[in-house]
């Protein structure tokens, strides 16, 4: 049961392979190139940032630091008298915080030539701490009013013209890196461009590459395959077929051998027997098999495969798959209601592909009757004269709708179908096609009369089918059988 499993999601397997070939490397491309992108975004930003905090120091440090020691030496900021002291006027305080400031951009910077410039900085920062200390000094001494003139000339002023100047060139060789960052990120952006066309270039080869590929693994057995079955409906019984794909060809192509072979043996039978039943039984083969069905829907599963319809092309053929499984059975006539509502569904799925514009259907069966028994075929024939004598003829989209019931001992079928339904003549005809009371080649009745011959050959007259109709409103089959 598992390796089963494993050939009927083998093609889809196969196409999900070859569509994750095509987007995985594009996927890889993409994360690779937002994680640079992030990088790139991180070092401007930080550059950014630098220059912006820097900046505030370059226009404000000198004037803010001569200013302050001036009025402590003229005695308007009275250092030593904290309630005469005015607010913000703190040199070491901000001596002590541009000092901070630039040994946190020191430690977040890995480039030598703006490291050289925030530790000439730090510094002149230092220095400049001595200074205003020696000032200050003095200040708290009283007197050396000269003498602390003197050293805001020379020494402060000094310092911190030095200061503003590497405060400057700080600026001016970071916003360098900033244009190699940009020139960086133009670069990266012209090779990631290239790339990307290369790339799209490689995913459109490998597609085209891939695509024919997998259009020939489907096409060419599925054509071999055509060709063998139109061989069959030629007559020609020793055909065969055979594919090592190891998917669900090769389940279709064993049930198609299989079925030539069952077929085979069943009319070497066949021309044992007397020769009227010879004739019935040989057309009820035909029936069975319906090599015109096959050949049909292997055309529209090429078509849909030409058309890039994969997935429907695969749906299809594991629904032909089953439909001839269950119509194989290895040799047996009696199969489970479950079985039987299997094969209906099959059928009228892959009908429902062919023709999607104008078919619906419904299936219901009760659960206690599904392990029930039954001659197998014999709904799917009443179900395909539906479709074709009745959907088919109806304007717009026709509904078929099959049930099963229990009814005591018995069990009661019923196909509905809202199609053209038929006169009062054509439903009179066909019950006497369907009796025996007249014989035709006329394929609408032969199906139905065979089911019914069936029937009643095993479970006598009380069991069969009935037949009601009325024209432009539908027709409704009802088959009675035991519950065995």
């Amino acid at each position: 049961m598992k390796k089963e499993k494993t050939k009927n999601s083998r093609i889809q397997s196969r196409l999900i392979t070859y569509i994750w070939i095509c987007v995985f490397p594009f996927i890889i491309f993409f994360g690779f190139a937002i994680f640079q992108l992030l990088q790139y975004y991180q070092k401007y930003d930080q550059l950014v940032r630098n220059i912006t905090s820097a900046n505030e120091y370059n226009m404000d440090f000198k004037n803010s630091m001569d200013e302050m020691m001036y009025k402590i030496i003229i005695g308007s900021a009275n250092w030593t008298d904290s309630e005469k002291k005015l607010e913000g006027e703190d040199p070491k305080g901000l001596i002590a915080q541009a000092t901070e400031h630039f040994i946190e951009l020191r430690a977040n910077t890995e480039t030598q030539n703006v490291q050289a410039d925030l530790d000439a900085l730090i510094k002149l920062l230092g220095i400049l701490d001595e200074r205003v200390d020696d000032i200050l000094k003095n200040v708290a001494e009283g007197g050396h009013y000269d003498e602390n003139i003197e050293m805001l000339d020379m020494n402060i002023r000094t310092l911190t013209s030095l200061i503003q100047d590497d405060i400057q060139k700080y600026i001016y060789d970071e916003a360098t890196n900033m244009e190699k960052l940009r020139r960086e990120v133009a670069s990266s952006l012209v090779s990631t461009l290239r790339l990307l066309v290369i790339m799209l270039i490689l995913m459109l080869l490998v597609v085209f590459i891939l695509s024919r590929r997998l259009s020939r693994r489907i096409t060419q057995p599925i054509t071999e395959l055509a060709a063998m079955t139109e061989k069959f409906a030629g007559g020609d019984f020793t055909v065969s077929y055979h594919t090592n794909s190891n998917d669900e060809m090769e389940t279709l192509a064993e049930s198609f051998n299989s079925m030539v072979k069952e077929i085979e043996v069943l009319i070497e039978g066949i021309h044992r027997e007397q020769e009227n039943a010879k004739d019935a039984e040989l057309r009820l083969l035909q029936e069975q098999i319906n090599p015109h069905f096959l050949y049909n829907t292997l055309d529209a599963i090429i078509w849909m495969t030409e058309s890039g319809e994969n997935k429907k092309a695969i749906q299809i053929i594991q629904e032909l798959s089953s439909f001839f499984r269950i119509s194989l059975s290895k040799g047996q006539s009696e199969i489970t209601i479950k079985n039987e509502k299997e094969h209906v569904r099959s059928y009228l799925e892959i009908q429902r592909y062919r023709y999607q514009d104008i078919l619906d259907y419904e299936i219901d069966f009760d659960e206690e009757i599904l392990e029930n028994h039954i001659q197998k075929l014999t709904l799917q024939p009443i179900v395909e004269n539906a479709l074709y004598h009745g959907i088919k003829n109806k304007r717009g989209r026709g509904m078929i709708r099959v049930t099963g019931k229990a009814d005591g001992d018995d069990i009661v079928f019923t196909v509905e179908d809202n199609g053209r339904g038929m006169t009062e003549e054509e439903l009179a005809r066909l019950r006497r096609l369907i009796s025996g009371e007249e014989s035709s080649d006329d394929q609408r009745g032969f199906g139905m009369a065979n089911v019914e011959k069936r029937l009643e050959m095993l479970y006598g007259s009380d069991y069969g089918m009935t037949v009601k109709s009325e024209y432009d409103k539908g027709t409704e089959v009802t088959v009675k059988i035991p519950r065995v």
